[in-house]
């Protein structure tokens, strides 16, 4: 029955999660474009047909229609129900890690803001200001809650958000120090302004220690994946490789295991501390 039960709740978890993906499509497709996320309602961006509720279910809507808009016939993006179906499994996983507690509430909303930050970096190279500035207003604003509901106290709640500040603060001196050595190593840009912010985002949300392990984990996935591209003749050497989705996946890795990481980290290099 418990087994029963934990499963009904996780499918209402990843329902929600995918719902919230339905909507991060929106996002990622109208912000770049300069358009209204509220208006119109979903359509067909080809024939303009406004979408049905059946239509409209996150992956099911996509599978029913088999890829197709029902009244034009014109291709539906596979990425769309895969952006639903991961940020599904995503609520999944963060509900998984922290139960039921104000920082799953939290941390939803971040993996929210970091899918749909990644994709719009990925398709335009650019991290818009209004994401990443919200981003980073509602993480200090979680420090803030989650510092009085641990401790009841104004004091605990300070503290909890001026270490969401020290992480921001550092986020921002950290990767534009990276693109100023970046720049003069190599003569030309080496990394966009956006990039700073989101990392001051996820300081504000990780505290400054999460933030240097996502910082080093999105490094070494980018140089691995952007050095097997490289390799693979799938990309030239001189072309432009967003970094914020690897950022992204950094700080999502060091969300759910950095402690591990870091304490092992420290047990097996400072043993004594």
């Amino acid at each position: 029955m418990e087994l029963l039960l934990n499963g009904v709740i996780y499918l209402f978890i990843f329902a929600l999660g995918a719902a919230i993906g339905s909507f991060l499509n929106v996002i990622i497709y109208r912000i770049p474009a300069g358009v209204s996320i509220l208006h119109p309602p979903s359509r067909c961006p080809q024939c303009h047909h406004r979408l049905g509720w059946g239509e409209n279910i996150p992956v099911l809507g996509w599978l029913k229609l088999r890829g197709k808009c029902k009244h034009c016939q014109s291709p539906i993006a596979v990425r769309y129900p895969l952006v639903e179906a991961a940020t599904g499994l995503l609520f999944m996983l963060v509900f998984w890690q922290f139960g039921y507690t104000l920082e799953t509430l939290g941390y939803w909303a971040l993996v929210s803001w970091l899918v749909a930050l990644s994709l719009i970096d990925w398709d335009t190279y650019t991290l818009p200001n209004p994401l990443t500035q919200s981003g980073l207003v509602v993480g200090l604003g979680f420090m803030l809650v989650w510092g009085w509901q641990e401790t009841g106290m104004v004091s605990g709640a300070i503290l909890q958000l001026m270490r969401g500040v020290v992480g921001a603060v550092l986020g921002v001196w950290l990767l534009d120090s990276i693109a100023f050595i970046g720049a003069i190593a190599l003569g030309k840009t080496a990394m966009g302004a956006g990039d700073a912010k989101l990392a001051a985002l996820l300081g504000a949300w990780l505290g400054w220690k999460l933030l240097l392990l996502g910082g080093f984990l999105g490094c070494v996935v980018g140089a691995l994946v952007g050095g097997g591209a490289i390799a693979l003749n799938l990309v030239e050497r001189a072309s432009p490789i967003p970094f914020g989705p690897f950022l992204a996946l950094g700080a999502i890795l060091a969300l759910f295991w950095g402690d591990f990481i870091l304490s092992t980290y420290q047990s097996l290099f400072f043993p004594t501390i």
